[in-house]
């Protein structure tokens, strides 16, 4: 038999230890870990079930012109005679979605149920859109608009005009510590730039895989936590390490950039960095223990959650 070249024989090895070691190795890069979703995130039995229903706004007077879906979760615990808390998901589709990355009513049921966080009711809306001008054309998503800028407007947005409609219909806390703000990739820091912007009327934020780059200016935002007298918010920050890398920057290092930063800050935050891309799989897998922290010490959690 005519000799192999040494570096035939190599790359055969490197074929047979990649056969056999499915899930540790891949030749396109480091293999992700799965995340599975814990017993929190799934339908216990006689747990009581909030409900969800949806609503369309389509009458904003700070993004005029735009459209938009809304669900509106309410636990079954809900007493109109007792404030609830609020916790507003960006593009709330995917969250609301029981098949959805995140299973929030799920989540809230299970939580609420077991005292491990309070009474809360969960908005979860989408982004805008503009109705085609003409029959026949696409709509003009106005998302990057709403969740990229910096400034007040998506707060005032909130504020002015989802929060009141909502409150007409059910009885919502005053007050910023029993508000929360969430989202994903742009939403996720959409969610920060509310309360950053607005820690008046919400002091409790999760992000996502946060665009804390350069899309619409978000990549100051270290700088500024680093330069401005600390705010009264809570921050959760979730990110993977094969999150993207483009023209708009580092998502991993961003994410990093703003840990360190309200780090430095002396914030009140946590950062978890896992292996994953530009996904809520991780996010979604882990977030009965991020509401279980934003919201440890609010009156009436059991205690044991505040470790």
């Amino acid at each position: 038999m005519k000799p192999q070249p040494i570096w035939l024989a190599a790359r055969r090895v490197m074929v047979m230890l990649v056969m056999l070691m499915p899930g540790i190795l891949t030749l396109g890069g480091t293999a992700q870990a799965d995340y599975p979703y814990t017993d929190a995130s799934l339908r216990q039995p006689n747990v009581p079930q909030g409900t969800v229903s949806k609503y369309r706004w389509t009458d904003s007077k700070i993004y005029p012109g735009t459209e938009r879906d809304y669900w509106i979760y309410v636990p079954a615990q809900y007493d109109p005679e007792k404030p609830a808390c609020v916790m507003i998901f960006q593009d709330g589709r995917g969250y609301v979605n029981e098949k959805g990355h995140s299973r929030v009513p799920t989540v809230f049921d299970n939580l609420i149920h077991q005292g491990e966080m309070p009474v809360t009711i969960g908005i979860f809306i989408n982004p805008g859109v503009v109705p085609p001008a003409k029959p026949g054309t696409a709509p003009r998503s106005n998302r990057s608009f709403e969740y990229d800028s910096l400034g007040d407007r998506y707060a005032n947005f909130l504020i002015d005009e989802i929060l009141p409609a909502v409150s007409e219909q059910y009885n919502l806390v005053d007050s910023a510590n029993g508000r929360a703000v969430a989202g994903l990739s742009s939403g996720g820091i959409c969610a920060f730039t509310v309360a950053w912007e607005r820690p008046d009327h919400f002091s409790k934020v999760v992000s996502y895989i946060g665009s804390f780059t350069n899309i619409r200016g978000g990549h100051i935002y270290p700088a500024l936590i680093r330069k401005t007298e600390a705010k009264p918010i809570r921050v959760f920050l979730q990110e993977g390490s094969n999150d993207l890398d483009n023209l708009h920057g580092n998502w991993p290092m961003a994410n990093q950039q703003m840990s360190a930063a309200l780090k430095f800050a002396d914030y009140d935050h946590r950062f978890v960095m896992g292996d994953g891309g530009h996904s809520g799989q991780h996010g979604g897998a882990i977030l009965p223990d991020i509401l279980r922290w934003i919201w440890r010490d609010y009156p009436g959690v059991k205690q044991e959650t505040q470790q």
